[in-house]
């Protein structure tokens, strides 16, 4: 059975759950509600539309048609600290090395930077670089877009297959075995 480590909460991926107070209080309080009806929720809150809505960055999240409460949302944002999540968050914007699997660290914010922001991964700014192969990938798109780029066929490229597996190390060998193939066979 493999155990999972999230800040100080623990679990296995099985049946078993986390042993905090806070999943347990989770737990209780799951059993209250699961048989409420969201017409009901509705019905007894005339409020709940807009108080179980978050907006910001172009985005609009409306999670009040879930079965979610105040104390669900107060036993939820309870977990969340007991768990320290916060601090992880601070510590994978700080370019730390949070991916305990393969000691490094989670550089989803520097992809999703923007050109200029600085985010430093063992003293050295990684955005830059991520912008250059983001720069890259878009050259090539815009390359088979516009037909510049062809197929093995010497054909325009018609489809394309995205096989999404993941963003492990091992995932980036996965996707480009294939291409290796196609360019030593030439």
């Amino acid at each position: 059975m493999e155990t999972r480590t999230c800040g100080r909460c623990r679990w296995r991926r099985t049946q078993a759950r986390p042993t905090t107070a806070s999943w347990q209080a989770l737990a209780v309080h799951h059993r209250q509600i699961k048989d409420l009806h969201l017409r009901t929720l509705f019905a007894k809150d005339a409020g709940r539309a807009q108080r179980f809505l978050a907006e910001g960055g172009g985005l609009f999240l409306d999670y009040s048609k879930n079965r979610i409460t105040d104390e669900t949302r107060r036993l939820l944002l309870q977990l969340a600290e007991e768990c320290g999540v916060a601090a992880r968050r601070d510590a994978m914007f700080r370019g730390e090395k949070i991916n305990d699997t393969e000691k490094r660290a989670a550089l989803h914010v520097a992809l999703r930077a923007p050109r200029g922001t600085q985010i430093e991964v063992d003293g050295k700014d990684v955005v830059a670089e991520v912008h250059q192969v983001l720069d890259q990938m878009a050259a090539f798109a815009d390359k088979v877009r516009s037909g510049a780029w062809a197929g093995h066929t010497g054909k325009r490229v018609r489809n394309v297959i995205n096989v999404g597996i993941g963003d492990h190390i091992s995932a980036q060998k996965w996707r480009i075995a294939p291409f290796a193939l196609i360019v030593t066979e030439r």
